[in-house]
C-alpha cells in the first residue's frame, strides 16, 4: 500500500529540489466547504498529489481546505484536472505566485486541523458564508480613493511591516485570532463607511468579512484573491499600484516583490531592508528582518549571542539550550528591534 506520509529526510528532499532544473509553479487556493469525512479526504488528497510530485502545505478541516503548493510544470494539466474532479474544487481559482522559481516547498504535508485558519470564532453564531462583497483591483483603487473608505490589513504585523496598501490600518498583532477583536474596536466608530479588508490570498478576509457583517457593519468588501490577485490584475490591466513593498509569503521564499519601495528596516542596523529570515541558530529561530551586510556580520543570526552559540559543537549546545534565553524565546514572532539583539 502506498505511504500517505513523507518518510524521506527533509534535508535530502530540499537538496534534491535545489539541485533540480525542473520547472515548477508555486500557487495557492482555498475553499470554505463542509467536508463530512475529513480523514478520508486528507488521505485521498495525499495519495493523488504525491503521485503528481506536488510539494507544499495543505490544511483540511470540516470547514474546507487551505493549500499552498508547488507543482511541476509538466504536471499542471493533470493537477488542474484532478482538482476539477472534486466537486467543490471544480473551477477553483488558483493564485499563482508573483515571483517564483519553483523552490518554495520541498515536501508534501497535508494536515487535519480544527479550522483551515485559526480564528477563535464560534461559527454557529453567524453565517460564515455570508461574506463581504468581492471586489477586483480596479474597484479597490476607486473605493480606496474615497474619504468614506477604510482599508484594513487583516494580516499579522510581520507581514504588513514589509508591505501594505497606502493608508491601510495595520493591526499590531501576531495572529488572525488576535486581529479580529482589535480591528473591530478600531472600526467601531466607522460603521457607516466602506470597509475594505485584504490579506495575502483572501482566505482570512472571507471569514472576517462575514464576522463583521454579523457585528453590524454593512458596507463590507474584501479584495478578491488578496494581494496576489491584485498584483496580477494591476500588471495585466496597467492600473495604479497602491500596494507598497513586499508581499510576505509562508514558504521558503518569505516574500515576493509587488513594488520597488522598501518600507521596512533591518532589525539590527536600521538600514532599509525587507529581507525576512529565521535566525540560523535553531535554538532561537526567530523570524526577523536582516540586511545582507548584517547577515554577513552576524553569520545569518539575530545576535552576537546566537552567532557565538552556533560555533559550539552539538554536544556543547545540548546542555545550554534550556538555560539560555535567545531572542526567539524572549520576543514574539518578528517583535525584536535594534539594540535588543544582543541581550
Amino acid at each position: 500500500m502506498k505511504e500517505l506520509y513523507n518518510k524521506i529526510n527533509k534535508e535530502q528532499l530540499k537538496n534534491r529540489l535545489l539541485q533540480s532544473e525542473e520547472k515548477r509553479f508555486t500557487l495557492s487556493f482555498y475553499k470554505y466547504y463542509k467536508i463530512k469525512n475529513v480523514a478520508f479526504f486528507r488521505n485521498y488528497l495525499y495519495y493523488h498529489l504525491d503521485l503528481l510530485d506536488v510539494c507544499g502545505r495543505v490544511y483540511v478541516a470540516e470547514e474546507g481546505i487551505n493549500a499552498q503548493v508547488s507543482v511541476p510544470d509538466f504536471q499542471m494539466g493533470a493537477f488542474i484536472e484532478f482538482l476539477n474532479e472534486i466537486n467543490f474544487l471544480n473551477g477553483i481559482r488558483l493564485n499563482y505566485a508573483i515571483e517564483d522559481d519553483g523552490k518554495s516547498f520541498y515536501v508534501l504535508k497535508i494536515k487535519i486541523r480544527a479550522k483551515i485558519v485559526a480564528d477563535g470564532l464560534d461559527d454557529s453564531t453567524f453565517d460564515a458564508g455570508n461574506g463581504g462583497e468581492h471586489i477586483d483591483a480596479a474597484t479597490f483603487n476607486n473605493l480606496a480613493d474615497s474619504d468614506q473608505t477604510i482599508v484594513v490589513d487583516m494580516r499579522n504585523h510581520y507581514e504588513s511591516e514589509v508591505g501594505h496598501f497606502e493608508s491601510a490600518i495595520c493591526p499590531d498583532v501576531e495572529t488572525f485570532r488576535e486581529a479580529l477583536p482589535v480591528v473591530e474596536n478600531i472600526l467601531d466608530n466607522h460603521k457607516e463607511k466602506n470597509i475594505i479588508m485584504y490579506c495575502t490570498g483572501g482566505i482570512r478576509c472571507e471569514k472576517a468579512s462575514a464576522y463583521y457583517k454579523h457585528k453590524g457593519f454593512e458596507k463590507v468588501y474584501q479584495l478578491d484573491g488578496g494581494i496576489i490577485e491584485y498584483a496580477r490584475q494591476v500588471q495585466e490591466q496597467e492600473l495604479e499600484n497602491k500596494f507598497k513593498g513586499i508581499n510576505f509569503v509562508f514558504d521558503d521564499r518569505l516574500g515576493e516583490t509587488i513594488s520597488s519601495e522598501i518600507i521596512s528596516n533591518c532589525h539590527q542596523c536600521g538600514n532599509p531592508s525587507a529581507r525576512h529570515i529565521n535566525c540560523s541558530n535553531e535554538a532561537c529561530h526567530i523570524l526577523f528582518i536582516q540586511c545582507e551586510t548584517c547577515a554577513e556580520l552576524y553569520n545569518h543570526t539575530c545576535s552576537d549571542q546566537c552567532k557565538d552559540f552556533i560555533t559550539l559543537t552539538v554536544e556543547e549546545q545540548k546542555p545550554l539550550k534550556d538555560q539560555i534565553k535567545f531572542n526567539g524565546t524572549k520576543f514574539g514572532k518578528g517583535r525584536f528591534k535594534p539594540n535588543q539583539t544582543n541581550l
